[in-house]
């Protein structure tokens, strides 16, 4: 039960009635268990309402924006291949490219990602988030805009690293740093805000590219040309607003214009020991060595590629899939990647619903979506008919995507301090990557024949390899999980009853 409200001369108390009292010469991790429970007893569950609303509203659209706008400036590599398609204007044709040849252009933009997603990462405390995530979004913008240049095969590999390079740090950043605003049992409304925009890009990648079909010659530029062009010159744009929106840490002196001492207080002490903090260390080795030390982080990273694997094959492959169904012709076939897309995002806003309710452990609820998963990709390695191939890429898409959700949510609950946040995010992020580079090139032509059925049939076999790998993750972190469910129960009942609970709290098990 949350602990009874101490005296209001105590030492806790002249915290609430000075609020200007110097907050950010004590840091969270001083202050003893028994004033930190005391401490939060003073807040009704109304407050804490209305606290965690004044960072949603400062996080929750920009992130989503960010992420959707990342999503769709890489995924439209994949759309712009069946622009103009069998036409001269098409990027395939201009380039003197084959399909095995392009499937590179994904594989090297992952590559690239892994590479410096460690790196980028590292940085972000140092730099700050606002300052690194501006420079990450207008790099990665002036990059894109370049695509619209290159003139073979060589010049669209190259854009195609560097667009890795400068995007690489985003997500694991913007991960990092939700780990500082929320508890880890919260963290499913954060990353339900990013998927579920991540898959609105879906929906905007396929508009934009039908409405930039009909530009198609205009200039002397090719539509394809115009996507990239187009697009690098709107994210530049987005990475200004970026600069002048996006906060950084609680206890950060930008903070202090729409938080008071009190409430920057209130959002360190309400998270569990084990979350990174404002006035953490830029950089603890320590914590990087207990990440590679922790066969948690293996075991994530094994479940993250078998999935990653199968679910981006299909992602890569999905333009070229629903356009040879023959539903639709040129330019009204990118409309077709719009369900997949729009059954996703009301998927993932359902599982954002289900975690707060703790009706599960995470691992169980991501047991239920690769079994879901699994079904649908092995309908694919079947000869049936195409309106059943087409639901199959529908639900296949929407389960992969929604896998996700409490995912990240269940790893963001294992990890220790600012530097071992960000670094095994980056990690696990870049590593899951992996399955981004093989992914693609599991759907060479040859397999073409009989619509890639033993290409689907692998990406089938790694989501079910997946399945038993989040078994073995599952265990390893079942105790931790458990707690958090414990404990996330007991919040939602005080809240309901009008407090904030105040008792023991999580406690982080190795």
């Amino acid at each position: 039960m949350a602990a009874t409200a101490p005296d209001p001369e105590s030492k806790v108390a002249d915290i609430r009635v000075e609020p200007r009292a110097s907050v950010a010469d004590s840091p969270t991790l001083s202050i003893s268990e028994d004033d930190r429970e005391a401490f939060l007893s003073f807040f009704t569950a109304e407050e804490d309402r209305k606290i965690m609303r004044k960072v949603d509203k400062r996080f929750l659209l920009l992130i989503g924006l960010m992420y959707m706008l990342k999503n769709v400036d890489y995924t439209n590599a994949a759309t712009v291949k069946v622009l103009q398609v069998g036409e001269s204007r098409n990027v395939l044709k201009e380039l003197n490219m084959t399909a095995n040849q392009y499937n590179w252009v994904q594989s090297i933009y992952f590559i690239s990602y892994i590479i410096f997603e460690v790196p980028s990462n590292l940085v972000l405390k140092k730099m700050t988030p606002r300052k690194w995530q501006s420079r990450i979004i207008a790099s990665w913008g002036l990059v894109l805009a370049c695509h619209a240049a290159v003139q073979n095969r060589q010049g669209l590999y190259a854009a195609r690293f560097f667009l890795g390079m400068m995007e690489a740090g985003l997500f694991p950043g913007l991960a990092a740093q939700m780990c500082s605003w929320y508890r880890s049992d919260e963290m499913g409304k954060p990353i339900m805000w990013m998927f579920g925009f991540q898959n609105c890009s879906g929906i905007v990648g396929s508009l934009v590219a039908y409405g930039i079909s009909y530009m198609n010659g205009l200039g002397g530029l090719s539509a394809w040309r115009w996507v990239y062009l187009l697009e690098g010159l709107f994210t530049i744009l987005f990475a200004g607003i970026v600069f002048l929106v996006l906060p950084d840490y609680p206890k950060s002196p930008r903070s202090a214009k729409w938080l008071t001492p009190r409430e920057q207080e209130y959002l360190e002490l309400r998270l569990t020991d084990n979350a990174p903090r404002t006035h953490d260390a830029a950089f603890d080795k320590t914590e990087v060595l207990a990440s590679l030390k922790n066969p948690r982080t293996y075991a994530f990273c094994l479940s993250q590629i078998l999935m990653n694997l199968g679910g981006y094959g299909l992602q890569w492959q999905l333009p070229t899939v629903t356009t040879s169904l023959g539903f639709a012709g040129l330019p009204r076939n990118q409309l077709l990647n719009i369900p997949p897309a729009a059954a996703t995002v009301l998927a993932i806003i359902f599982a954002g619903w289900f975690l707060s309710r703790a009706y599960v452990t995470r691992p169980k609820f991501i047991m239920m979506i690769c079994a879901g998963a699994l079904a649908f990709f092995l309908v694919l390695c079947f000869n049936v008919s195409r309106y059943t191939t087409y639901i199959a890429v529908i639900f296949g898409t929407m389960f992969y995507s929604v896998y996700f959700i409490p995912f990240w949510a269940w790893r963001s609950a294992s990890l220790i301090g600012s530097t071992g946040t960000a670094f095994t995010l980056a990690f696990q992020s870049s590593i899951g990557q992996v399955g981004g580079v093989i992914g693609p090139q599991l759907f060479q032509e040859r397999f073409a024949h009989n619509g890639y059925k033993v290409s689907f049939g692998v990406c089938a076999g790694a989501i079910g390899a997946s399945w038993l790998a989040n078994i073995w993750t599952w265990y390893l972190t079942h105790d931790n999980e458990e707690d958090i469910k414990h404990v996330r129960r007991l919040r939602t009942k005080a809240n309901r009853s009008g407090r904030v609970w105040a008792g023991e709290d999580v406690k982080y098990q190795l």
